[in-house]
């Protein structure tokens, strides 16, 4: 197994800089965030602009990620691939076939994006559209010979308040996905972190899908039972929009959550999972300057690699 980490949090930093503090502080891979220029969207950037990527700039990056010793795990395009509005969905599928045919270029095999959904139908419609649309996606991947995988985050709040965003958050659901579309090219970037605040059992569910797993996000999620016994299953509901604010659970660092990263490791080790864990950095306490985001991968880094 290697450990890196998704690139959105460094922010603007150039690509080539953020490949460089990741070789010197001991990370030997780099999920490289590819979301457009023009985005306004939270945790993202565009590390690469896949709508100019030359071969000649792939190879300048592979260049350099060679002699920092590192390796591109994945391309990562999280959007909302069900969107309701067809010219923006429309967008998004496309955008998304680019980043397939960026990774081509730089010899990466996975690309990670989200289902989404069209927050105006039900569940069953979405899982109709679902099929339709990434039937066409994961093809495309695989006759590029690249792997197309879905992080299973709820998105809650996404387009509406309280309600989740995609159709891709829990065991149930991943069952539904792989069933409409069963391409062994079709998997997950499994983060547990998302499975904590819903009660889920993420080593179960790491057990029953190991052979969807294809790369691990590794993000901790911190429950406070004082606010859960206020708040209840279905969270805060009243906001005043001060900075901080956060309902009965909140994202951490790997260590500093109630996520067993021990366990979870040798579960998915024992399934015979060999690839990367990447940490996704959300951690509110570990955000606001350069200095306090490294500081929050240091300590991830320093946490995991006792078990990999």
């Amino acid at each position: 197994m290697k450990l890196g980490f998704l690139t959105v949090c460094l922010g603007n930093m150039p690509l080539k800089e953020k490949a460089r503090w990741a070789s010197e502080a001991g990370f030997k891979t780099l999920e490289v965030a590819c979301w457009p220029n023009e985005n306004d969207r939270d945790y993202s950037s565009c590390d690469i602009d896949v709508d100019s990527l030359t071969k000649e700039e792939a190879e300048e990056i592979k260049k350099y990620f060679k002699e920092y010793n590192l390796e591109i795990s994945s391309l990562a395009y999280y959007d909302n691939n069900l969107d309701k509005d067809p010219k923006r969905r429309a967008f998004i599928n496309n955008h998304l076939k680019k980043v397939i045919d960026a990774a081509v270029m730089l010899e990466t095999p996975l690309v990670g994006t989200f289902a989404g959904r069209n927050i105006d139908k039900s569940m069953k419609e979405n899982f109709d559209e679902f099929e339709e649309v990434f039937t066409e996606l994961v093809a495309y991947a695989e006759e590029r010979d690249i792997k197309l995988m879905i992080e299973n985050c709820d998105m809650r709040g996404w387009q509406i308040p309280g309600l989740p965003g995609t159709i891709s958050y829990t065991p149930e659901l991943w069952e539904e996905m792989f069933k409409r579309v069963p391409s062994k090219n079709f998997g997950l970037n499994f983060d547990p972190s998302h499975l904590v605040p819903q009660f889920i059992d993420y080593l179960k569910a790491a057990e029953d899908f190991s052979d969807r797993i294809f790369h691990m996000h590794a993000k901790d999620a911190e429950i406070y039972t004082d606010r859960l016994n206020k708040y209840g299953i279905n969270n805060r509901q009243l906001y005043t929009g001060e900075q901080g604010e956060y309902g009965y659970w909140r994202y951490r660092m790997p260590s500093l959550g109630q996520v067993d990263w021990e366990k979870l490791i040798n579960v998915v080790k024992s399934k015979g999972f060999d690839g990367v864990i990447s940490i996704e950095h959300e951690d509110p306490l570990y955000e606001g300057s350069e200095e306090k985001v490294k500081e929050g991968l240091t300590i991830g880094l320093n946490h995991l690699k006792k078990f990999v």
